[in-house]
């Protein structure tokens, strides 16, 4: 990123100095290399690679997870690589020597090369993308920084984060706008009846669209594009909360031609926690107020959002490595992974005539995440006892329109940690929950 110096003046910036890359784990950096180079060079079909355990094993042995544990909330933050630790830890080492040259003159200007690295990656201008610390921080940019007057209408669904519920609420609270929301299906397999619903509830005071591209209660995929382009005919903007999509399953910025997009990176990334990505469209950044004060002479610059004062450089410059490893594995190569863990508890706990999916399985309504109920038993007490009896974390959704496990297990997850979760599973549909 730009220092405010060099975002609203000019400043010198002496060469970097040597940083030794002692810090790294010599045997976790090698198999992380030979893992993404192994399948790089994997001659067979994409899903032929899924189903590869012996290429996703040297994959896992890049993480430092704690195996005593069954990680299935992925989707709520994951673990970073080891390589994209050590990068983080040395780049704080270094901003530790003399922060204010280390960090704001040597560190922080490099945060420019990740800006343009992602944007050639996801498909936008580096002008377009704000690195901020999560994607509710992006959310609230966007909620906080349209204008509205008392009467104008946000429109969304029941479905969608509460967070960014909360936030329009609060505006609704404080400044008198109307948040309305629809009742969205919980399973919904044709993308036309979306974008129907968005339109039957525009009214003439519908002044923004909220919507997910991944709904986070059940991984579904909403068709983000169709509903962007029917609502850009009728001059509405649309913020879309990626928070679940982006590096999850293969797409690109420049695919959904929306106006707003926030998303976390330490999720799906495997960024390091408390970083994320907004992207505003070049032509509206002018007229999108920042949530931080920032000068006028920034008012078209996308380094107005990121104006939060003084913050770590270490944490951003590390999104390079993540961003590295993710390309080492491939887009389409890891979105494949997924589906394939995902199918495999799913299919076998759908054995069983008591579990219900909320989540479809054809190809492009869902990827990694699944919600599963167990018809007769409370989800929150299932979720506490998986966790108390077996160490298997996973997260108990409660919301009007559903209730379940959602399930999101990632990379490094294996067969053997799945089985121990559909037989946790399985000796409750039998047994029933302890009382």
């Amino acid at each position: 990123m730009q220092t405010r110096r060099q975002f609203f003046g000019s400043m010198s910036v002496p060469a970097v100095s040597a940083v030794t890359v002692a810090y790294l784990n010599p045997t976790m950096i090698e198999r992380a290399l030979a893992a993404v180079t192994e399948l790089s060079q994997y001659t067979g079909s994409t899903e032929a690679i899924a189903a590869d355990e012996a290429i996703w094993f040297e994959v896992s042995q890049a993480f430092t997870v704690d195996r005593s544990i069954v990680n299935l909330n992925n989707g709520g933050v994951s673990p970073s690589p080891a390589i994209v630790q050590q990068a983080m830890k040395r780049h704080l080492d270094y901003s530790n020597t003399c922060p204010p040259y280390a960090m704001w003159r040597v560190l922080e200007p490099q945060r420019e090369a990740v800006r343009e690295r992602l944007a050639r990656q996801f498909g936008c201008e580096p002008e377009e993308i704000a690195l901020t610390r999560n994607a509710s921080e992006g959310m609230q940019i966007c909620q906080f920084g349209i204008d509205l007057k008392p009467g104008d209408e946000v429109l969304t669904t029941t479905q969608d984060y509460p967070r960014m519920l909360d936030t329009f609420k609060q505006r609704q609270r404080r400044e008198g706008i109307v948040l309305k929301q629809f009742a969205a299906p919980v399973i919904s397999e044709d993308p036309s009846q979306i974008v129907s619903l968005f339109q039957q509830n525009i009214t003439p005071r519908t002044r923004v669209i909220l919507m997910c591209h991944m709904i986070n209660l059940t991984g579904q995929i909403l068709p983000v594009r169709a509903v962007v382009a029917m609502a850009r005919e009728r001059g509405i903007p649309v913020i879309v909360d990626g928070a679940h999509a982006l590096a999850h399953f293969d797409f690109k910025l420049s695919d959904l031609d929306c106006d707003y997009y926030a998303t976390s990176l330490h999720k799906w990334l495997f960024a390091p926690h408390g970083t994320g990505l907004l992207y505003v469209r070049r032509d509206k950044i002018h007229d999108l107020w920042p949530m931080m004060a920032a000068p006028e002479a920034g008012d078209n610059n996308i380094r107005k959002y990121e104006e939060i004062g003084t913050h770590p450089a270490a944490n951003y410059l590390a999104i390079a490595e993540a961003l590295t490893f993710h390309q080492g594995i491939g887009p389409k190569r890891k979105e494949a992974r997924l589906i394939y863990l995902r199918d495999y508890w799913a299919n076998r706990l759908l054995a069983h005539d008591r579990v219900r999916l909320h989540t479809s399985l054809k190809p492009g309504f869902a990827c990694g995440i699944a919600t599963v109920q167990i018809d007769g038993v409370d989800s929150v007490e299932m979720n506490n006892w998986l966790w108390n009896e077996y160490r298997i974390l996973t997260t108990a959704i409660m919301h009007d329109d559903l209730e379940g496990l959602r399930v999101s297990p990632s990379v490094y997850t294996t067969i053997e940690e799945l089985d121990r979760f559909c037989d946790a599973i399985e000796h409750v549909i039998k047994n029933g929950l302890p009382a």
